[in-house]
């Protein structure tokens, strides 16, 4: 077995940042950042993508990502100059791939004449061969022992932070951590939905009980518990989601039975979305897109997370985040270790929550608590 080691390019270190800080490129007025998956993974990237744009001032910044993550960030402000979005390609971006739309795609990524490529899209099994099509003059990325080198590579680990992976790339590029995790604002001039009103001194409480992988999920019957007691407290309720989980969210506000709570699942836009998160005065969410956005945005979360994640995109402070992790090792139903990641066990076929024994009274103790907190400093 390959061991992994870094791979400096024949760079020298400058500083320290989450890891070593390599000498800057010549010349860079072009960089692209490759990126796909969800709202949480492009959060994740904008620590380091701020990085380089510190690094680099005159350097544009172009996102190959998702729709999703043009529509989010059309509706902030952000270190990134534009976005791309990537056709289906196995490993990068899943859907049926057309061959010839890949040609057309590299072709027109190549006459771009990036002067900086930089991979922060998983082990580079399939990123890094694509990356290195786009035919920058310099790569820079992550790598697993079967994934192709680039100029300079960090070896890939699954558990690691991965804001702080993605900075820790950055920094192989030369630049220097600005933030540790993502800071995003509102574009100027966008209205919050009508679901963000309320009266003074009434608390927004906002949930989010969706998340891409169902064992992330916290059963619906807490959400609904929990919702019901912010209402009976005073608090307005609401409920969010795509359309994906529209019957969900409404489940949940049924259940809960109360004309405090009330689900906007699927009639958001992304930017309906932003407006009333930076409105909302506590995001309680699993392990999702919204509460990543949520925390870039400022809001204090009560994030349900399985263990595992916590390592992996918890949020790092405590006075606005709290965390409640579910130490559970094995599948509930064949007992299954879940702690090995996808190449080297496989994933079992059962989607049982791994999160369903964190209780509602101390998931609800964190949102009266972090409410307090704001109300207080607010009355100061």
């Amino acid at each position: 077995m390959e061991q992994l080691t870094a791979e400096f390019g024949g760079a020298g270190q400058v500083g320290v940042g989450v890891g070593p800080v390599l000498e800057k490129f010549d010349a860079v007025s072009r960089i692209v950042v490759l990126r796909g998956g969800g709202l949480g993974d492009l959060i994740f990237a904008i620590p380091a993508m701020a990085a380089l744009k510190a690094a680099y001032p005159a350097a544009t910044i172009t996102l190959l990502g998702t729709p999703i993550h043009q529509a989010l960030l059309a509706a902030l402000k952000s270190p990134v100059d534009e976005v791309v979005v990537l056709p289906f390609a196995e490993g990068v971006r899943p859907g049926e791939e057309d061959p010839e739309e890949l040609e057309r795609f590299f072709a027109q990524m190549h006459s771009r004449n990036f002067d900086l490529a930089v991979q922060v899209h998983g082990g580079g099994r399939y990123s890094n061969p694509f990356l290195l099509r786009l035919g920058a003059r310099h790569t820079v990325g992550t790598r697993t022992a079967d994934a192709a080198s680039l100029e300079r590579t960090i070896p890939y680990l699954y558990y690691q932070h991965e804001p702080l992976r993605a900075l820790e790339v950055a920094g192989f590029a030369g630049a220097f951590p600005v933030d540790l995790e993502a800071r995003l604002a509102p574009i100027e001039g966008g209205a919050a939905p009508e679901a963000a009103d309320g009266g003074p001194g009434q608390p927004l409480v906002v949930i989010h009980p969706g998340a891409t992988d169902p064992r992330r999920r916290w059963p619906a019957e807490k959400f609904a518990e929990l919702a019901a007691a912010c209402a009976a407290d005073g608090s307005r309720v609401v409920i969010v989601g795509d359309s994906s989980e529209q019957e969900l969210a409404e489940g949940i506000a049924a259940r809960a039975a109360s004309a405090g709570v009330r689900s906007v699942a699927g009639a958001l836009d992304m930017g309906g979305l932003v407006a009333l998160l930076a409105e909302a005065d506590v995001v309680v969410a699993n392990d999702s897109g919204p509460r990543h956005l949520a925390q870039a945005l400022g809001v204090p979360t009560v994030g349900i997370f399985w263990a595992g994640n916590v390592i992996n995109a918890g949020a790092l402070g405590r006075s606005l985040h709290r965390v409640h992790a579910s130490w559970v090792t094995t599948c509930p139903t064949c007992g299954i270790d879940v702690t090995q990641v996808g190449w080297t066990a496989p994933r079992c076929e059962h989607d049982d929550s791994v999160v369903a024994a964190i209780g509602v009274p101390e998931v609800y103790e964190d949102v009266l608590s972090l409410t307090a907190t704001k109300f207080a400093r607010q009355d100061a």
